[in-house]
């Protein structure tokens, strides 16, 4: 049985399957006071969840020499998982994700994250076998650079026109565009919902029931 709209669904990580934009904003305001920087603002952090760790680490400390990015990112590494075990799934993900493999979609996720981060959280054992794909950041190129797309996209055999990327920030919503696929935005996560309006979005899900059932009758 044919999907009705999208043979293949992409989910962002963190701020639309995962609860988790406060602790790595919170990680990285810590990473930076680590180093002796002023401390970002929580709009300032936020904002490049999703983006690579270079991108990020360029725009939230853009005083800081590269030569000094590895350093940073091994301090925000050590915060967020000192406490990235009182995070979860936002309530009602599993459900969703169960109901769109049984309506045949092809899921994916396209991240920020690192390969390594990914996989860390995908040991969890009701996620093992929903996911038919997933790219990171530090194998393709960060977002809104449209690899990570292009290459799930190659990999299922899939047209962009049958391709849905889903996401809680405006980089998410780029990466679309760039790809020449259709996007649907989530208000719960990262960025201001209101920033997201450029970019076209299908809908805007203000929670996870919300954007299960927008998918379980448009998708």
């Amino acid at each position: 049985m044919r999907p009705q709209q999208f043979d293949l669904i992409v989910f962002d990580w963190d701020g639309t399957l995962f609860d988790s934009t406060a602790l790595i904003t919170r990680s990285i305001q810590a990473a930076a006071l680590d180093l002796g920087l002023p401390e970002p603002s929580q709009e300032r952090a936020s904002y490049v969840i999703g983006m690579g760790l270079n991108e990020a680490l360029a725009y939230v400390v853009p005083d800081l020499s590269p030569a000094r990015y590895p350093e940073l990112g091994q301090r925000y590494r050590h915060h967020y998982v000192a406490a990235q075990h009182q995070i979860t799934l936002f309530d009602g993900v599993l459900d969703m994700l169960g109901a769109l493999k049984a309506r045949h979609h092809w899921l994916a996720v396209a991240t920020g994250k690192s390969r390594r981060g990914l996989n860390e959280v995908l040991q969890i054992e009701a996620l093992r076998s929903v996911f038919d794909g997933t790219r990171t950041a530090d194998e393709t190129a960060g977002k809104p650079n449209p690899q990570m797309l292009f290459e799930l996209m190659r990999e299922f055999g899939v047209e962009p026109e049958r391709t849905l990327m889903i996401g809680d920030t405006t980089h998410d919503l780029q990466l679309a565009r760039n790809a020449g696929t259709a996007s649907l935005g989530v208000a719960y996560g990262a960025h201001d919902h209101e920033s997201f309006a450029e970019f076209d979005p299908l809908h805007i899900a203000h929670s996870v029931p919300d954007l299960h059932d927008w998918l379980l009758k448009n998708a």
